[in-house]
């Protein structure tokens, strides 16, 4: 029997950043929570997060997501949030440890890939930890893409 799942209102995407997988060479990913106040989670069910610029800092034993724009909800007058202040991360400490010994150690950055609400409905961030690319790396990322799009091209038409 075939059931047709429906979308879940909960479950979607708010904010990607396509630009980091070309910028950055992603090794490892983690899903972390955000610590935010009730605009900033209204603000991110209508979607018009930005994290395209942002980036994640290890500082004091604690990880923050640092320039990432949520924009202020309309509807909280007086009690609405900065749209750019730094935002928390949740992680344990194990995790939390050997993120900061990728960046401290080998050089890595964190990059944040995503925000999206998961199947309970809270707020998660993907956060990458990275290697940013050479500017020849970035031609060859670029040349695999066109390649790849040109080959469908090619497939399609011949059949």
């Amino acid at each position: 029997m075939n059931q047709v799942r429906k979308a879940d209102p909960n479950n979607k995407t708010v904010a990607e950043n396509r630009k980091a997988r070309f910028s950055y060479e992603v090794l490892d990913t983690v899903e972390t929570g955000l610590v935010l106040t009730g605009t900033e989670v209204k603000s991110l069910r209508q979607g018009q997060a930005n994290i395209q610029d942002s980036y994640a800092s290890v500082e004091g034993g604690e990880i923050w997501l640092i320039n990432s724009y949520l924009p202020e909800y309309l509807q909280a007058n007086r009690f609405n949030h900065e749209p750019r202040r730094r935002r928390k991360l949740l992680l344990n400490k194990r995790e939390m440890a050997k993120l900061s010994q990728s960046v401290d150690r080998e050089g890595m950055t964190l990059v944040p890939l995503k925000i999206y609400f998961n199947d309970q409905g809270r707020a998660k961030l993907l956060l990458a930890v990275g290697r940013g690319k050479k500017l020849h790396d970035k031609r060859e990322s670029e040349k695999q893409r066109d390649w790849s799009r040109e080959k469908g091209r090619l497939l399609k038409e011949r059949g």
